[in-house]
């Protein structure tokens, strides 16, 4: 074998490496996750600016990892309490991209963007604390 046809047959091994770990992120972690959303007291309901919704906390909503929404938790008796949720790039998100980027995987990059693979919500999980509602003084009827 020449010199040229085994730094060709290396490069082709290289990019079909590459190809075969494309995404990383995407491969290894998937697109979506679960958030957690805890209520103090619990029984509270979620709904989210994104069309999600649970009926009482406890609970955990699957959303994409690039989601952005705000939830709003409402309980009777108690002041509805919002939380805005963004994404942020992960640990384990980065070292899928960084892999992309050692295997030459420039494809699997943009399919970890795209996708959200590499992000991770934040807050995940929050606990919100609900304020009890104030109550009028009863009036008295004479």
């Amino acid at each position: 074998m020449t010199y040229v046809s085994r730094r060709l047959v290396r490069l082709v091994a290289v990019l079909c490496a590459g190809s075969s770990l494309a995404a990383c992120a995407t491969v290894t972690r998937g697109s979506e996750d679960a958030w957690v959303v805890n209520s103090e007291p619990s029984g509270a309901k979620v709904e989210t600016t994104n069309g999600h919704q649970c009926q009482a906390t406890p609970c955990a909503i699957k959303m994409k990892r690039k989601s952005e929404f705000t939830a709003t938790l409402t309980k009777p008796g108690y002041k509805p309490a919002t939380v805005q949720v963004s994404h942020k790039t992960a640990g384990a998100g980065a070292a899928g991209v960084a892999g992309n980027v050692l295997v030459g995987g420039v494809i699997g990059i943009g399919v970890d963007m795209y996708t959200g693979a590499s992000q991770d919500l934040v807050p995940n999980p929050v606990t919100i604390k609900l304020e009890p509602e104030e109550r009028s003084p009863a009036k008295i009827i004479e």
